[in-house]
């Protein structure tokens, strides 16, 4: 680490921590990025090596991009709002417990800031602090005793981002059959892994892994799912020949 992210100065950590954190999207990005060129690739492997015409990659492929898109989609919205409806719960739990047991709750905080390494004056004086106010007496104990994060993320950014990472990613593996391109699935094979490694090494802007190493491992699980599929359409064929 050569630089720093960001600026340290008096104005500059003010403004940014009154922004709030930023959700970060990346990971249905990448999930919804790695997933389309994978399936659909899948998809071009497995007809190319039962050797069907170019239709029926055409014909497949695009089935597999929108309905597995969409799925895919469509299952990230509900998880993220299961996660949604899971923070509103524990949260009306909580407000219940302070109403019924503040004490208790009292003595919950106490412990939890205790095995954090405060004691004496200082521990009583942040128990104070965090119950005085009862939204951030809910939100710590959102935070300490169920491990959640400060607000959950969008379920409609979430499941756009997959969507369309799946389209925009699964259609590099059609677009030679798509515009009839002499030597197609040789052509395919190349732009998909370069989809592949773009991806990875994208992914290495929020690692500490370089970018050739993520763009690889990326490449080395595209490539074992497109090998799969070409090795069970060369046995189909044969089975059904």
């Amino acid at each position: 680490m050569t630089r720093m992210e960001h600026e340290h100065s008096v104005e500059e950590i003010k403004k940014r921590l009154a922004a709030g954190p930023a959700h970060n999207y990346l990971r249905d990005w990448i999930y919804g990025g790695i997933d389309g060129a994978v399936t659909t690739f899948a998809v071009v492997s497995g007809v190319a090596g039962a050797q069907l015409a170019s239709w029926i990659i055409l014909a497949l492929g695009f089935a597999n991009l929108f309905a597995d898109g969409f799925s895919m989609a469509a299952s990230n919205f509900l998880g993220t709002k299961a996660e949604q409806d899971d923070f509103k719960r524990l949260e009306i739990i909580e407000n219940c417990h302070i109403d019924l047991a503040p004490e208790g709750e009292r003595e919950e905080v106490r412990q939890i800031f205790q095995s954090k390494g405060f004691a004496g004056q200082d521990l009583e004086r942040i128990v104070e602090l965090v119950t005085s106010d009862r939204d951030r007496w809910v939100q710590t104990m959102l935070t300490e005793e169920y491990g959640l994060p400060h607000e959950i993320r969008s379920s409609w950014i979430a499941a756009i981002s997959t969507f369309s990472a799946f389209l925009i990613c699964g259609l590099v593996p059609l677009l030679p059959f798509l515009f009839r391109v002499s030597h197609a699935f040789e052509v395919s094979v190349i732009m998909t892994a370069i989809v592949f490694i773009a991806i990875g090494s994208a992914k290495s802007r929020w690692s500490t892994a370089s970018w050739w190493r993520s763009g690889l491992m990326t490449l080395l699980v595209g490539a074992v799912a497109a090998a799969l599929a070409y090795a069970a359409g060369v046995i189909l064929k044969r089975l059904l020949a």
